[in-house]
């Protein structure tokens, strides 16, 4: 037994590690330190930093391909729906050459406005030119400069008279204004698509806002002019009092069921058939614009109720500021900016929110109404409206009148806030 124990002794090297921290034990082939901190050597730390580093690198290479893949199939899906609303469209032109060959490529630019764009009832044109952008701007006011301003925003294919009705109703206790927005009406329409971003639709309102001499307003928007206004109030909450939108979704509510529902998806087809170009613009004209009047007119999209159907003076109204020169190309450069906004960095609203909703909209599901709850960070009203159209303030400006009032006379009321 003693010599067994002999030679495990002899068999046992105790010596200390190459920096005198601490003593290893060698014994037959394996080892083990005596200090359990023995740190790493030089060499070792500068391999493990190496390796840290690549790994570093290789994820953030793989995140970045991964979002390059991402962006790559957005985009993929954008430009390969637009081709196939371009197909159809063409498929459609084909049969308007065949059933009208005479008709289909002649239209008519309206010279006269008609006597409805130059009703005194409705309130006086003005105009005013942005220091900024440089751009002049047409609107058209009624009510005493005093009172609290009331701004609407109009949408596609429309400009400022299609807030006749409630220039007319809000006029006795509201400073209200009508603007054409940028592209529109008798507003300037510069030629570059890149001149129709977003945010330089934002900014026109608050430059409108501070030059009709107000820092607050009641803001309505409807439409194209609902997503600027529910933008404004997004980067300019203390400058909006409250706010009414129109048929006109959250713009995060309507991207991400855009995506989730093929039938909206189905809906918002014009939304890729408008990312070409002049194409559009084509089919939008042939046959004296009868696309643009169908939208008005049809039992599919158009004004339902009928003693609200557009009078003939009336819809000459919308042929005559969109057949102008360039009109159409700039009603189209919204469309043509609006994907490479999204997503927005900022979302919530902390206005007190009305928002109308036609039950008829044949662009835009109504379950996407609901759905704006989650950005409000005030209170918040939902209407729905039995039997309106996508048209809302046209097609039952009586009980929308109602109740933007109710609304308005909710919490704050109707306070003076010119400056």
């Amino acid at each position: 037994m003693s010599d067994i124990a002999g030679s495990a002794r002899e068999s046992l090297l105790i010596t200390p590690c190459s920096r005198g921290c601490c003593e290893v034990y060698h014994h037959v082939g394996w080892c083990r330190l005596r200090n359990p901190k023995h740190s790493e050597t030089p060499a070792e730390s500068t391999r493990d930093a190496k390796m840290a580093r690549l790994l570093g690198r290789v994820l953030l290479l793989s995140v970045r391909l991964a979002v390059k893949l991402r962006a790559a199939g957005y985009w993929a899906l954008i430009y390969g729906c637009c081709g196939l609303c371009a197909l159809l469209a063409l498929l459609r032109l084909c049969w308007n050459v065949l059933m009208r060959p005479t008709a289909t490529f002649r239209w008519t630019v309206r010279e006269t406005p008609p006597p409805c764009l130059n009703d005194t009832s409705l309130g006086t044109h003005c105009y005013v030119r942005i220091k900024e952008s440089g751009l002049r701007f047409h609107y058209v006011a009624a009510g005493e400069r005093g009172k609290p301003l009331m701004l609407f925003l109009h949408g596609f294919p429309e400009f400022w008279f299609s807030w006749r009705h409630q220039l007319r109703e809000f006029k006795s206790e509201f400073r209200v204004v009508a603007v054409d927005m940028r592209g529109y009406g008798e507003s300037d329409l510069p030629p570059s698509t890149e001149c129709y971003r977003l945010d330089y639709l934002v900014t026109d309102i608050k430059d409108i806002v501070e030059y009709l001499g107000y820092n607050r307003c009641f803001l309505v928007g409807h439409d194209w002019g609902g997503i600027i206004a529910w933008l404004f109030a997004i980067h300019y909450p203390e400058m909006v009092v409250k706010l009414v939108v129109l048929n006109s979704p959250h713009p995060c509510v309507f991207a991400d069921y855009a995506l989730r529902h093929p039938s909206q998806m189905l809906k918002s087809s014009y939304f890729f058939f408008f990312q070409l170009p002049r194409f559009p613009e084509l089919m939008l004209s042939i046959n004296d614009f009868k696309a643009l009047k169908s939208l008005f007119t049809s039992r599919s999209t158009g004004i339902g109720l009928k003693g609200r159907w557009l009078t003939a003076e009336e819809l000459e109204a919308y042929l005559y500021a969109l057949s102008q020169p360039g009109a159409l190309v700039a009603a189209l450069n919204y469309y043509r900016n609006v994907f490479s906004f999204l997503p927005l960095n900022q979302s919530e609203v902390r206005s007190p929110v009305l928002l109308l909703w036609g039950e008829r909209d044949a662009f835009l599901e109504q379950d996407m109404a609901e759905a704006c709850r989650l950005y409000i960070r005030n209170h918040f009203r939902l209407n729905i409206i039995s039997g309106a159209s996508h048209w809302l303030q046209q097609d039952q400006p009586d009980i929308v009148n109602t109740l933007i009032w109710t609304f308005l006379k909710e919490g704050e009321g109707r306070k003076n806030y010119r400056n």
